[in-house]
């Protein structure tokens, strides 16, 4: 059985207050001095010794005859290089960086923190999630780097929109009508950034997908200008990229891979203030399984679990059809770095993190080094992820440099790598507003078996009666969309409609793809966007009216199951409006590779699945939702 695919931030972090808390930073008074180390500053300016005072959460001074305060705490820094926290401007934060495994994002962010990496853009997730996230953050339950959060966008059949996820996780638009309508749309989320799949090519390696035109990507960038968003793109190729500098987008991101940057592109670049992010530790063609001390300390175990040894070696007698493609591309992307770089155009930092092989936090520190070997001076690089990165996306007001005034995010490093960068891994002490972070704390919550702990939300016995015409439960929580992956995937539409004059129900229609085992879902997340889970504990199940054609399924996904493994049960429907029930104690794993007892304690949503047979067609209503006792 095809399992439902997770859209939330379902393992969102819980930091203890010894580790971190919101409330502590605020209230911190704590002046810190440290003496002794070469401080590089992030502006690109060339390093020299000095001292680094802090009170509370900012900078207070920065110089090389700055006196301690009789009160300070005073670190002494000799034989140490102090950075800024470095930026990480293209993650995915919910994503687990080895297959088969559902990522948990408190062990992912916290990976961040403990490389050194303080601010982080999320282009992983969807609108509804921001909310959560933002309350957990400032009320001091979730703790992490400095997040900004992206919504989505892409083009009919482009990228971002083929994995299933629905139309609620990346809007699709065609038009600069749409286009306009869409950030309309996502504006009352107030989504940080807003992340743009403009290129469909697949690096040769694939079909190409579609691609944004400039008149829809133009209209994009001007209406979120308007609301002060930046627009980051999904940029591959040298015509995509002078159409994305054009267009006036802040950041291009992944580089330039078909091909040399040609002097237009810089001329475009340098005209807009275009920054250019190339996401290297994504395409290097390195083992997938190097395994250096700093990533084993931030390697959680389910994803150590899928991690092959070191010294394996590739197989000849089975050659990747997909290395030379690949090895062109490479070379693209490492001279594009040194020429762009060379015209004057900035360079930010970003790593595709959580793409398999690409790993939290690491992958980051693994992104300058390359920079550094795609011709960028050590210095040069670690400018690209502190005072470049934050001007990108306009936090350096507050972030990205060591100046009195600024937020007090700092990265204490052992060695010299503004002139080796390999001693950027060499990571000893991290402060986040000022507070140092406890990393051997991190390093122990990363390697536990168990999922991060996040409280649950006491679960209400009404669900969804579809009396509401927002397309919102009587929860308040969006239903969500998804099918079987790919532009050919099964068609649905679904909505609220007439029981009898003054009763609505849930209508699905589904039209299945002519691939195998297609299917379509309907979900109902339990918390908004699913990012805390619910505890049902005082129910004995769940109970719905439905009225359909056949067999159908209930998915019910939980935080402790990992593995695609989900709770489900079967369910018939006919023409005639029946109620179902299902008791929790019938719910089962559709597989078993772990075997995770029922508790009802975490539920993260309710899933309903239309599965027929390819280029068949099916239905589905439902009506009053509920657990009971």
């Amino acid at each position: 059985m095809i399992q439902p695919k997770r859209f939330s931030l379902c393992a969102a972090i819980l930091l203890s207050t010894s580790l971190l808390s919101a409330d502590a930073w605020r209230q911190n008074s704590e002046v810190v001095a440290i003496v002794g180390a070469t401080v590089v500053d992030g502006t690109g300016a060339e390093p020299a010794p000095a001292t680094v005072v802090m009170r509370g959460d900012r900078i207070t001074a920065v110089g090389p005859n700055v006196e301690v305060p009789s009160n300070a705490r005073v670190i002494n820094a000799q034989g140490h290089t102090l950075i800024p926290g470095l930026f990480d401007l293209h993650t995915h934060l919910s994503a687990a960086s080895a297959g088969n495994v559902d990522g948990d994002w408190g062990k992912n962010i916290k990976a961040y923190l403990y490389c050194g990496v303080t601010s982080v853009v999320d282009f992983g997730t969807y609108p509804e999630t921001f909310e959560p996230m933002r309350r957990l953050l400032k009320t001091g339950a979730v703790a992490g780097p400095r997040i900004s959060i992206a919504a989505r966008f892409s083009t009919p059949g482009g990228h971002g929109a083929e994995a299933g996820r629905g139309d609620f996780f990346t809007l699709e638009v065609l038009t600069p009508r749409e286009a306009r309508a869409a950030v309309q749309r996502i504006l009352p989320y107030q989504p940080d950034v807003i992340k743009v799949f403009t290129d469909g090519w697949r690096y040769g390696t694939a079909p190409d997908m579609t691609s944004m035109n400039e008149e829809t990507l133009a209209a994009i960038v001007d209406e979120a200008h308007k609301n002060n968003i930046e627009v980051l793109t999904h940029t591959v190729t040298l015509a995509k990229a002078k159409i994305a500098a054009r267009a006036g987008v802040d950041v291009i991101a992944h580089g330039t891979g078909d091909a040399d940057a040609d002097e237009e592109l810089m001329q475009l670049m340098k005209s807009k203030g275009t920054t250019y992010v190339s996401t290297l530790a994504v395409y290097e063609q390195r083992g997938r399984y190097m395994l250096p001390p700093l990533l084993a300390a931030v390697l959680e175990p389910a994803v150590r679990d899928g991690f092959q040894s070191a010294t394996e070696t590739p197989n000849p007698t089975r050659p990747d059809a997909n290395q030379a493609p690949r090895a062109r591309r490479w070379q693209h992307l490492m001279h594009n770095i040194k020429a762009l770089h060379g015209a004057g155009i900035p360079l930010g930092a970003g790593t595709d993190a959580g793409v398999t092989g690409t790993h939290h936090g690491w992958a980051t520190l693994r992104e300058l080094q390359l920079l550094v070997a795609g011709g960028l001076q050590p210095l040069e690089a670690i400018t690209a992820a502190t005072g470049n990165s934050a001007k990108a996306i306009k936090v350096d007001a507050e972030r990205g440099t060591i100046a009195p005034g600024k937020l007090a995010d700092l990265v204490l490093i052992e060695g010299t790598p503004h002139k080796n960068i390999a001693d950027i891994e060499r990571v000893r002490r991290v402060f986040l507003g000022g507070r140092e972070i406890n990393r051997e704390q991190i390093a122990r919550e990363i390697a536990s078996p168990d999922v991060t702990p996040l409280t649950a939300i006491k679960a209400g016995e009404k669900i969804d009666d579809f009396e509401s015409g927002t397309g919102r439960s009587t929860m308040d929580t969006l239903w969500v969309n998804s099918t079987d992956s790919g532009h050919d995937h099964s068609q649905m539409i679904f909505g609220r409609t007439l029981r009898d004059a003054s009763n609505h129900a849930l209508s699905v229609m589904a039209r299945m793809s002519p691939k195998d085992r297609p299917f379509v879902r309907v979900s109902l997340p339990l918390s908004h966007g699913a990012v805390e889970p619910v505890d049902a504990r005082g129910f004995r199940g769940i109970r719905f009216e439905a009225r359909g054609d056949g067999n159908y399924h209930l998915f019910v996904p939980t935080r402790a199951v990992r593995d695609n493994s989900d709770y489900q049960a079967p369910f018939a429907a006919s023409a005639q409006w029946k109620t179902v029930t299902i008791e929790f104690a019938s719910l089962r794993q559709s597989q078993t590779r772990e075997i995770v007892p029922w508790t009802a304690a975490d539920l993260l949503m309710l899933t309903f699945e239309i599965a027929r047979q390819p280029g068949e067609t099916g239905w589905l209503e439902l009506d009053n939702i509920r657990f009971y006792k």
